[in-house]
């Protein structure tokens, strides 16, 4: 650490609850503490071990704000490796501010936004990846997407990219001592090790990379549009998934002149839902902006669930519907399955892929309906507790020593020295180094804590 000051925060959510916390951090933590805090029994906190409660007041210019409990973490057994105190007291915007008032009045400096965090990682409490997962598990919106972040907190995907670092760091210290100690009794390096190790990181690599995608569909969702002709059932769908009436159903076609929106979780996945107005020609004006939204959604939606009607044949609209397919995920959804079949479903098969048939009015097929919505955004297969990929920075640091790989392998298959294999085989390894935070610029930290609330 550079930076010695001892800092605080309120760690809690800003608004009425039946506890707020106030955490300071830094070697003088325990004594500012001991300014506001007067314990029940009179013992200073100066005088407990770590991991100890405390009841008490805070008091401040002789002033008595609220009762307290605080607890007294010491370094290093603490979330920041430093010495630290956590303040409860009752929960509330006032109450809260002026605890940590005091404690400011006391000695201690506003800490920033992820700080706590960021002390954490630089004092080797956990890697950059450990330090991502925090912000990703308060900002879970799903039971798939906490337990991602929370394997990814344990050391899951570091682990992970330690296994073929400390491989590519094994072959790299060979090749450099194998060419500079020629004097010395050292294992001949073969072409045929070098491909067999880089091949075996290039295929971790790329199963790594294979995380991304799917990992995001947990935790962020996808954009997904809700199409078809009017009164296939789009609506109701739209409930179904959604849990309650979110959009209006009547049989009345042109129901929907606009894009209704919600966000669902369907199974494993996170949908950012948007049912649609139906797709038709039509001379009302107002319903035709609708019809356009919904062109313009189709456009750029991230997975469509088309949705036909069983008991009538296609039409035009149906197979425009089609035609979009082709370009984006889908799932063919037949509807009104309890009603006589009218539908040229092999016509639909030949555009469609995945098909699911349901009565969205019973809820009857919503179970498959879910499975084929996992598989196709890649989350059937996805097992967190692996180890994933959780944003856009992990994605390209694995990139680039991927491709790095590739050049080493070139590199060798060309007939180049092992001293231009071995430069390829660092920008590797220092591509991975930065993504756990081994090797990483002040910028890189200040991006990755950036958007972390103040207080964690």
């Amino acid at each position: 650490m550079t930076d010695n000051k001892t800092i605080a925060a309120i760690s809690t959510a800003q608004g009425e609850g039946g506890v707020g916390v106030i955490r300071i951090s830094g070697t003088e933590a325990i004594a500012i503490a001991d300014r506001v805090f007067q314990n029940i029994n009179n013992r200073r906190l100066t005088e407990l071990k770590g991991y100890t409660a405390a009841y008490g007041k805070i008091i401040s210019d002789g002033e008595e704000l609220d009762e307290a409990v605080a607890l007294v973490f010491r370094a290093p057994h603490s979330y920041t490796g430093e010495d630290v105190v956590e303040l409860s007291c009752h929960g509330g915007v006032y109450i809260t501010q002026q605890v940590l008032r005091a404690v400011l009045s006391a000695g201690a400096a506003p800490a920033a936004a992820g700080e706590f965090t960021k002390r954490a990682f630089l004092n080797g409490k956990m890697d950059l990846t450990e330090a991502e997962a925090v912000i990703d598990i308060i900002s879970a919106k799903n039971r798939s997407a906490a337990r991602a972040a929370l394997c990814v907190r344990d050391g899951a995907l570091r682990k992970r990219i330690e296994q073929v670092k400390d491989n590519l760091l094994a072959l790299a210290a060979h090749l450099s001592a194998w060419a500079d100690y020629p004097e010395e009794d050292i294992a001949e390096v073969t072409d045929e090790m070098i491909l067999t190790a880089c091949t075996t990181a290039e295929q971790d690599l790329e199963k790594l990379l294979a995380t991304y995608d799917s990992g995001q569909a947990v935790k962020r969702g996808i954009d997904t549009v809700i199409a078809g002709r009017p009164n296939v059932g789009k609506s109701t769908l739209m409930n179904l998934l959604s849990g309650y009436e979110k959009s209006i159903v009547t049989e009345i076609p042109g129901t929907t002149r606009d894009v209704v929106e919600d966000t669902v979780v369907a199974g494993d996945v996170l949908l950012r839902l948007s049912d649609t107005a139906g797709l038709r020609d039509t001379a009302d004006k107002v319903e035709q902006i609708g019809v356009d939204r919904a062109k313009k959604k189709l456009e750029q939606c991230g997975l469509l669930l088309a949705v036909f009607d069983n008991s009538r044949a296609l039409e035009d609209f149906d197979y425009h519907l089609l035609e979009t397919a082709k370009t984006v995920p889908t799932v063919a959804i037949i509807n009104k399955t309890d009603l006589p079949n009218q539908l040229d479903v092999n016509t639909i098969s030949n555009y469609i892929d995945n098909i699911v048939y349901i009565s969205a009015a019973t809820g009857e097929g919503k179970d498959e309906l879910i499975s084929a919505i996992a598989r196709l955004a890649g989350t059937s297969e996805l097992n967190p507790s692996e180890g994933i990929l959780s944003n856009e920075r992990q994605r390209a640091n694995v990139s680039a020593a991927l491709q790095a790989i590739k050049e080493a392998k070139a590199a060798l298959q060309m007939g180049l020295t092992f001293d231009a294999v071995t430069v390829t085989l660092e920008d590797a390894i220092s591509e991975l180094l930065e993504m756990t935070g081994e090797k990483a610029s002040d910028e890189i930290l200040d991006k990755v804590f950036h958007n972390f609330c103040v207080g964690k």
